[in-house]
């Protein structure tokens, strides 16, 4: 991919004080895109908009909580104040509630679904409107293998994780015209602290349902994102990239 390939482009990435959405965030910094950093706390962004900065990119940290319709219309307003426009938005951020399905409490199933989808849904409508002032944009939400196979445990995740998927196609269908492609990236186990602190013998149960017998890690996500970013995937819309090293194929 060309060096600063989104040079003069704006990109937002929610969930981006740690993990897949910081690293998400700095690869979109590298190809010379302006990044608005959204989390809940904008504190915590401060770290990674100063490394983007360290590195010759442009960051600005904003506070956006998306299970809150009122923190993701006064985040997206502080935005597009700031920047004039948002070209591409990757919905990451996201939580879990994890317990099995007879247990499992409505507020929490309930707190997961609004989070992670409603949330995406709600961020997604806030600055549609600036890709299609400009007629080019790319939508890329984060989803998980958990939304294609499912997981005890998971009801809640895995249902709003299968419904971004659902959401990505929907959305698909209705940019299209204006030239906004819509996508979701499906991560498999990826490598992060949680999984640090496994045994080995839960490790070994992890990996032996992964062809590839590793770990994927966050630049292997951050990759997919760039490429779907990218004018090279100009041409694809609707669909989700699995980066799970085999676990599931679709």
């Amino acid at each position: 991919m060309a060096e600063a390939s989104l040079f003069g482009k704006v990109a937002l990435v929610t969930g981006a004080s740690q993990g897949i959405g910081r690293t998400c965030a700095i690869e979109l910094a590298k190809l010379g895109a302006t990044i608005a950093l959204a989390a809940r706390s904008a504190d915590k962004l401060q770290a990674v908009a100063a490394e983007i900065a360290a590195s010759g990119g442009t960051a600005e940290a904003f506070a956006v909580d998306v299970a809150s319709e009122d923190s993701i219309k006064t985040g997206a307003k502080s935005i597009l104040a700031t920047f004039g426009k948002v070209d591409i938005l990757v919905n990451n951020a996201g939580i879990t509630k994890d317990t099995l399905a007879l247990r499992m409490k409505l507020a929490d199933f309930d707190e997961v679904l609004r989070t992670n989808l409603t949330g995406a849904f709600l961020l997604t409508q806030a600055v549609i409107s600036s890709m299609m002032k400009s007629r080019w944009g790319r939508v890329i939400n984060i989803t998980s293998v958990v939304g294609e196979v499912g997981a005890a445990g998971q009801a809640n995740y895995a249902a709003s994780k299968a419904g971004m998927i659902g959401l990505t196609k929907s959305f698909a269908r209705e940019f299209a015209s204006r030239n906004i492609t819509v996508n979701a990236v499906a991560p498999g186990f990826i490598q992060t602290a949680m999984t640090d602190s496994l045994s080995d013998d839960q490790k070994a149960a992890i990996l032996a349902q992964v062809p590839l017998g590793r770990y994927g890690a966050d630049t292997d996500v951050a990759a997919a994102v760039a490429f779907l970013a990218s004018d090279a995937a100009g041409y694809i819309t609707g669909h989700t990239l699995d980066v799970n090293g085999g676990m599931y194929m679709g």
